[in-house]
């Protein structure tokens, strides 16, 4: 795979934003813009047979990840992909139960587990990366394609419980009786995941995310040894020049350290005053957020008065992207995410 630098796309605000850079209007994009709520990827997903089927045919997951951008004027596509390919290399057999999310066949929950897995062969991965290279010719270099992977402690979450879980009480077990093992599987993770991320930057994408979706979960203490400093582990080893962008929840009361991990930008929760976390971390990095996801549900007209509230605290200092505090829920309207996406652009015009 080429190790060129990607061409700058013609729209370039996210990538000015995440720099702190003035912009002509505020960058939007969603999270799981690509997904569910959306009729065409309904159609794509039934016709793939299984999320799995989907997921692992680059040309499927080209034609979901551009459907968002074909109904709105967004920022930036992503790839549609989950987090959990990563583990799935390494063996742990992933699947998804209709209803009941992602499944591991083989969890990791024990010492010999855990000493059995290794990074994997990024090869059992090339599906991901020729969907970023087929994405790349679609996109013509109209926006910027942004690459993910979950962050090192957030995998181990569902490694070690097996399937999603509200608590993940499993992994915290381990973490209070075998930190040890914790530790462990958090480095190795943290080694695959640069690995991949690297890689999806050779394939084309102008911006690598990492989602911390789970570290909300654990203690100071905890979080800062088993997901911070392994997701440091991860930024550190990226290609230079590449921006990115971590996503946190849970964790209102860390942005500072957040800030200082070497990110380019910090997607935060919609539970965080966006306001207060511009004037703590604003000047250090760029933020992306926080609509309630809930918030885009409702009505037109109900969705835009919360968008406009979340711009209100962004305030108009460079390095801000308007996001949502999670993913896109199923239930969202259509007409909803096109009238706050138009809202977004309509107002924020706010240039040096």
């Amino acid at each position: 795979m080429s190790g060129a630098r990607t061409p700058r796309p013609a729209n370039d605000r996210l990538l000015r934003a995440l720099a702190r850079e003035p912009v002509d209007r505020v960058p939007v994009w969603l999270m799981r813009q690509a997904g569910r709520y959306l009729p065409e990827y309904q159609r794509v997903r039934e016709r793939a047979g299984s999320f799995m089927a989907l997921a692992t045919d680059p040309q499927l997951a080209a034609e979901v990840t551009l459907q968002p951008l074909a109904r709105f004027a967004l920022d930036a596509a992503i790839l549609f992909s989950d987090i959990l390919t990563i583990p799935d290399a390494m063996g742990l057999g992933l699947s998804f139960a209709e209803g009941e999310g992602p499944c591991f066949a083989r969890p990791v929950r024990d010492e010999a587990a855990i000493a059995a897995l290794a990074v994997p062969d990024l090869a059992k991965l090339d599906y991901v990366f020729d969907a970023i290279a087929a994405i790349r010719r679609d996109l013509a270099g109209r926006v910027p394609l942004i690459g993910f992977a979950g962050s090192p402690f957030t995998l181990a979450c569902y490694m070690v419980e097996g399937r999603s879980s509200a608590e993940f009480a499993t992994l915290r077990r381990m973490v209070v009786a075998r930190p040890d093992l914790v530790d462990r599987l958090v480095t190795l993770n943290a080694d695959a995941i640069a690995g991949c991320l690297a890689e999806q930057a050779r394939a084309g994408a102008n911006v690598l995310m990492i989602f911390d979706s789970w570290g909300g979960l654990l203690d100071e203490a905890s979080w800062r040894r088993f997901s911070l400093g392994p997701t440091r582990r991860v930024l550190a080893a990226l290609p230079a020049g590449v921006p990115t962008l971590l996503f946190t929840r849970g964790r209102a009361g860390s942005l500072a350290a957040l800030a200082a991990s070497g990110i380019s930008a910090l997607g935060i929760d919609w539970t965080v005053d966006l306001a207060a976390a511009r004037r703590e971390v604003g000047a250090a990095v760029a933020l992306q957020g926080n609509l309630d996801p809930i918030a885009l549900t409702a009505d037109p007209a109900h969705a835009v008065a919360a968008a406009n509230a979340v711009l209100d605290a962004a305030g108009p200092a460079p390095g801000y992207v308007f996001n949502l505090g999670h993913g896109i829920v199923p239930t969202t309207p259509v007409e909803s995410v096109l009238a706050v996406v138009e809202a977004v652009h309509a107002r924020s015009v706010w240039s040096s």
